[in-house]
């Protein structure tokens, strides 16, 4: 009959003691070995945004082409002999129609396809991303107007060489400063529409038909009418390309109507926009 010898099992010694429990590391001492992202940098992420995705890309085409149209258009009718700043209001214009939606798509990216969550996770602080969309989008609209000043200039140049005009290059700054004022005032509007409400086609149908519907009705509404001088901004900002002529009262309309369509849905938009739930 054949005998099992077990063997013994080891026991701690005191030269191997096992831990009872886990140890905890210390605190790494000094300063902490990860930095906040740069407020630059999330502002060059979010210029880059603007541009990158089909939408934008295609949206900035779109306006090339509309004022490459109208340019040629005018330097063809009466020989090109436009002043300089009938130049600038042919490129500011188209701008100011169609740059607000990339200011729409700036906000609703994120939520439309659904990058917010890795947006938000890199950068925890939605305070600072919504500002740097912010600042892109008027960043954005500052250099349409730049680019519209230099296409006007080669245009009225090109008119004065080729057609042999005269040349008119009087402008005045306040009227510069209005143009400026048409196409940022558009940017932040629709800005403030993508922040309201996160949804690409119900921001930019809402951007455009509120407006139109407003001002039809103040036309259609005798009683509507006085109301629409002041909240109808296709009205009030109207007067801005004559901006040496605006009276004080005018520029209060000015003020209530950007008040209404403007600053309100961007601050309701940034409450909302803090708040809401990213999938």
């Amino acid at each position: 009959m054949s005998t099992t010898v077990t063997e013994p099992v080891a026991s701690p010694t005191a030269e191997s003691p096992l831990p009872a429990t886990a140890r905890i590391p210390a605190r790494i001492p000094g300063e902490r070995p990860t930095a906040a992202i740069p407020f630059s940098r999330l502002l060059l992420v979010e210029l880059r945004k603007m541009v990158d995705t089909r939408a934008g890309r295609w949206l900035l085409i779109g306006i090339g082409a509309v004022i490459a149209l109208a340019l040629t258009i005018m330097f063809f009718n009466e020989s090109g002999h436009h002043p300089f700043a009938a130049y600038l209001q042919a490129t500011t214009m188209p701008m100011a129609v169609i740059l607000p939606v990339v200011g729409i798509l700036a906000v609703t990216s994120e939520w439309s396809q659904r990058t917010g969550l890795v947006t938000y996770t890199l950068e925890p602080r939605r305070a600072r991303v919504t500002w740097a969309k912010f600042l892109g989008a008027m960043l954005a609209g500052v250099a349409a107007i730049a680019l519209s000043l230099a296409l006007a200039a080669v245009m009225h140049q090109g008119a004065i060489t080729l057609r042999g005009y005269s040349g008119d290059w009087s402008l005045d700054n306040k009227a510069l400063l209005g143009a400026s004022l048409y196409v940022l005032l558009g940017i932040a509007q629709g800005v403030g529409f993508g922040m309201l409400l996160r949804n690409t086609p119900a921001a930019i149908v809402l951007y455009f038909v509120l407006p139109i519907a407003w001002g039809i009705l103040g036309d259609l509404v005798s009683w509507l009418d006085g109301a629409a001088s002041w909240l109808d901004m296709n009205r009030t900002m109207n007067p801005l390309f004559l901006v040496e002529s605006m009276t004080g009262e005018q520029w209060a309309q000015l003020a209530t109507s950007v008040g209404v369509w403007v600053a309100l849905p961007v601050a309701l938009g940034i409450w909302m926009l803090h708040r809401a739930e990213v999938k």
